[in-house]
């Protein structure tokens, strides 16, 4: 009989580890005049509204396997908005895959809500630069679990749930839960990096770099698109509607802009 070389802990009583997996997505947009870079924030606004936020946010209590207790949300005047659910750790985790395992999670278009002082909650923050024409939209997602259950299942769900040009994803683990002969625990799965738990296809598109303190339980990761199609971040107009040099120079403008918040400082 071949020995299980990552046997699962069996725990006194309730897993006291919490797992918490935090994001800073942004989405980032040309517009060329005021009215497009009204128009681009009250479209984003309008599009990640409360309602549609917590639709996001019932689908990852589902795929990470927990129950909605509680659900507050709010949208703000002149923009952006906020969700935060409690939820408490369902009876059965999910049964699709082992979620202590470096593999990637479902992606939204395979998501098929119920967690014990844990909570999800999110943030949205559009804005535009006062007179480049760069418009940019932030979305912070904080996903915090105790007992078996794992937010990392999620990960794949939500980067694919907004535009992210730009990603900064955190995950630690935090306090020690107990094993049945009294024996602490800092963490109750492997890990190497939060790439692991990427599909192939995302960890394709997105430059990464890895900052780990495997010591601390500290694992975080920077992502940013590799390419891009410049209509694809042209608001209210189209590349047909520049000359050569002026796409040069808005291009230009969106690398600045991604590398400088990718690199978190200014060029």
């Amino acid at each position: 009989m071949v020995k299980d070389p990552n046997p699962k802990i069996t725990v006194h009583g309730f897993n006291n580890l919490t797992k918490s997996l935090s994001f800073n997505i942004f989405d980032i947009a040309y517009a060329k005049t005021e009215q497009h870079r009204k128009e681009y924030i009250e479209y984003i606004d309008e599009l990640y509204n409360a309602e549609r936020l917590t639709a996001i946010l019932t689908n990852v209590t589902r795929i990470i396997g927990a129950n909605i207790l509680n659900i507050a949300r709010q949208d703000y005047e002149p923009q952006g908005a906020s969700v935060t659910m409690l939820i408490a750790e369902h009876e059965t985790p999910p049964s699709d895959g082992d979620w202590d395992e470096e593999a990637p999670g479902p992606l939204p278009d395979s998501v098929v809500a119920h967690l014990n002082k844990s909570h999800v909650t999110v943030h949205t923050y559009p804005e535009s630069h006062p007179d480049n024409g760069i418009s940019t939209f932030r979305v912070d997602v904080d996903v915090s679990t105790c007992g078996v259950i794992s937010p990392l299942r999620a990960l794949n769900y939500l980067i694919h749930s907004f535009d992210s040009d730009i990603v900064t994803v955190d995950y630690r683990v935090r306090g020690m839960t107990r094993d049945v002969a009294g024996n602490k625990h800092y963490i109750d799965h492997d890990i190497n990096s939060i790439q692991n738990f990427l599909t192939e296809g995302t960890q394709n598109e997105y430059q990464m770099i890895d900052v780990n303190v495997y010591q601390e339980n500290i694992f975080h990761t920077k992502m940013l698109l590799k390419e891009f199609d410049i209509d694809n971040y042209l608001f209210g107009a189209g590349s047909d509607e520049f000359d050569e040099a002026s796409l040069a120079d808005i291009k230009e403008r969106l690398r600045t802009e991604m590398l400088e918040i990718f690199y978190s400082r200014n060029m």
